[in-house]
């Protein structure tokens, strides 16, 4: 995973290098129904379209050097379960609520382990970029859950607030109302002023600045 932090914005924008989301006209459901038949091609078409999903609440959750081997992770469970799924347009809630007790599931598992500390001789350059970039991170993480997952896969994962609305059922508005607070409580927490009023329309309705 790729993190990055355009430090003249302020806070920045993170970025990880997973699959492209597909547009948000497809459906789901006859993906899902010929994936539940065997169509191996199908599910990995799920996988393209919700991989930055299932990524984005896995990182909300867990540290991130474990999140790509607990997507994988995610979505094999999916494809052992999909019978299981009775409303194939459903998907993207029944995806989300797996990955959300996956990452529950891994710190039932997981055993006491040693913290680094934050300042660690000679690093330099790439590595305190990085440092830095993990240390934004963290603060997102501490935000309530409904603010981090939404930030995150906005400004992690790429994703726009219609897209965030429709891979995780909820709805437009309330994207925008987590967006709006938790990038609020954000800035609060950073220290950090105020974005000009366009600059807080453009990340609610899913624009950068930067593309």
């Amino acid at each position: 995973m790729e993190i990055t932090i355009d430090a003249s914005a302020g806070i920045r924008q993170f970025r990880s290098v997973t699959s492209p989301v597909a547009t948000s006209g497809d459906a789901d459901a006859p993906l899902v129904v010929a994936a539940r038949d065997g169509d191996r091609a199908a599910f990995g078409a799920l996988y393209t379209r919700y991989s930055r999903v299932v990524h984005g609440l896995l990182l909300a959750r867990v540290p991130a050097p474990e999140v790509a081997d607990l997507v994988q992770d995610v979505f094999l469970q999916a494809m052992r379960r999909l019978h299981t799924l009775r409303e194939p347009a459903a998907f993207g809630g029944w995806l989300a609520m797996i990955a959300r007790n996956r990452a529950t599931d891994f710190f039932r598992r997981s055993k006491d382990t040693e913290e680094l500390p934050e300042e660690l001789p000679g690093r330099s350059g790439a590595a305190a970029h990085r440092a830095e970039a993990l240390a934004v991170l963290e603060v997102v993480k501490s935000l309530p859950e409904a603010y981090r997952e939404t930030l995150i896969l906005r400004l992690v994962e790429g994703m726009t607030g219609p897209e965030i609305a429709k891979r995780t059922g909820l709805t437009a508005a309330s994207v925008r109302v987590n967006l709006h607070r938790g990038m609020k409580q954000l800035r609060e927490k950073l220290g950090l002023a105020a974005p000009p009023e366009d600059a807080s329309e453009d990340l609610r309705d899913g624009s950068t600045g930067h593309e």
